[in-house]
């Protein structure tokens, strides 16, 4: 799983499974999990990946990013964890960001030739399931399935950025027949893509 983790790293720029406080940082709801934790009455979010997730290689592109989408503070911590300080308004806006290109993501698959049997795609606010409409017939004599790997993907960097532990995030994936309604495959991301393998 930490291989998909770092995948979805690169496809969003600030994914979360852990989080801090900068130091000397009053934070008054400080927990020990992995989620990311915004203290009362502070103005800034400040969001830690752990060193396992970081590629040290390619640091200083990912810290001038990051400084290019707003963030304040971008840090190569002595663990080898990387700790962003952002405003909670920047926060706000690169969750929504990471919101709307999932939604344009599902309008192109709507209408991009390039996916013919995939009718129409629903999900919930906090992209935990989406159901897939489909023509049945084209679908399973197409590669149109690939599509729910991008979809997928999105949804868990979503996830990750809103706070969710890296160890429960996941997102249940229906495919529905549009004639028939009738429920014919199901698979819940990250653990079927592991599974794959």
């Amino acid at each position: 799983m930490k291989k998909m983790l770092v995948i979805l790293i690169v496809s969003c720029l600030l994914l979360v499974s852990g989080c801090g406080s900068a130091p000397g940082e009053d934070i008054d709801s400080r927990s020990t999990d992995e989620s990311v934790e915004i203290g009362k009455g502070l103005l800034d979010v400040t969001i830690t990946l752990p060193a396992s997730l970081v590629e040290e290689d390619n640091i200083e592109a990912t810290i001038k990013e990051a400084k290019e989408k707003g963030v304040k503070e971008a840090v190569l911590n002595d663990d080898g964890s990387l700790t962003y300080k952002m405003s909670k308004s920047v926060y706000r806006e690169l969750k929504q960001e990471l919101k709307d290109n999932f939604n344009e993501m599902i309008e192109e698959l709507k209408s991009d030739n390039d996916f013919p049997s995939i009718k129409d795609v629903q999900s919930n606010k906090d992209l935990t399931a989406m159901t897939l409409i489909v023509d049945k017939e084209l679908y399973e004599n197409s590669l149109d399935g690939f599509a729910i790997l991008g979809l997928g993907t999105a949804a868990l960097c979503y996830q990750l950025f809103d706070g969710v532990q890296a160890e429960n995030i996941a997102v249940t994936i229906n495919i529905k027949d549009s004639t028939t309604g009738e429920l014919f495959e199901t698979m819940v991301y990250p653990d079927d893509l592991e599974a794959d393998k």
